[in-house]
């Protein structure tokens, strides 16, 4: 995850918890969430809000 971007990275990690504290397994978590995380990306609006 160190590649990714700030943004992504937190909301991954955010996900990966949230997968991992309903039991599934590291790697499948990890996955997950960064995929996730790019999708929520991409659905942001430009400037992220801020």
């Amino acid at each position: 995850m160190r590649r990714l971007p700030p943004r992504v990275r937190q909301k991954a990690v955010e996900i990966a918890n949230a997968l991992l504290a309903e039991g599934y397994d590291d790697g499948k978590a990890i996955r997950i969430g960064i995929a996730k995380a790019r999708e929520w990306i991409r659905r942001q609006p430009p400037g992220g809000g801020r």
